[in-house]
Formats: structure tokens, sequence, C-alpha cells
């Protein structure tokens, strides 16, 4: 990366070496990380709390008012189509759902 990059995790902690980001963020060799996970949940001894160039938020970066609708309106409309009889759009268990119709 870049010196003037900035890395962004909003999916999943371990997605990220945070040992080897420290280090780089430390060095200045990036300008800086957004964390909304960690590999720990709660990061209570993460030394990336500890740098003035690492913003974090509280595993939520996604729960903005437009999001929550969103999910909201996702989940009424999976109950309406099942309840009607209609396969919902976003099945995780599919097989299961394939028995009840």
């Amino acid at each position: 990366m870049k010196p003037t990059a900035y890395l962004i995790n909003l999916s999943r902690g371990r997605v990220v070496d945070e040992a080897a980001l420290h280090d780089v963020l430390a060095e200045k060799a990036i300008a800086g990380a957004a964390l909304d996970v960690f590999a720990e949940e709660p990061p209570r001894k993460s030394p990336l709390l500890t740098l003035s160039n690492v913003i974090t938020t509280p595993h939520m970066g996604g729960y903005t008012y437009e999001a929550m609708h969103d999910v909201g309106m996702c989940c009424a409309r999976s109950i309406v189509d099942f309840f009607s009889g209609r396969r919902p759009e976003h099945v995780v268990n599919a097989e299961v759902l394939g028995k009840l119709f």
C-alpha cells in the first residue's frame, strides 16, 4: 500500500493481521486505518487502540438509519413471502425450506 493509503476493515477481524497492521501504522508506512472489527471482540488490549492514526467503531459501523430500515424491510418482505407461499428472496437453509413447499 502507498504511504497515503488507509486500510478499512468492516468485514471480519481475522481478515487483517493486526500485529502487521500495528507495525506499518507505527512506522507510518501507511496513513491510517479505520476498524469496525477486531480478531478479539471487544479489543480490550489491542495495541492498535494506542495509535493516533487509527479510528475504531464498536462493531457497529454499518448501523445507519438507512441500513436498519433496509434490513427491517427485507425481513418483513421475507415473512410476507413465506406466509403467502412464496420462497423468500434470501434463504440461507434452502434444503429445509424445500421441505415446506
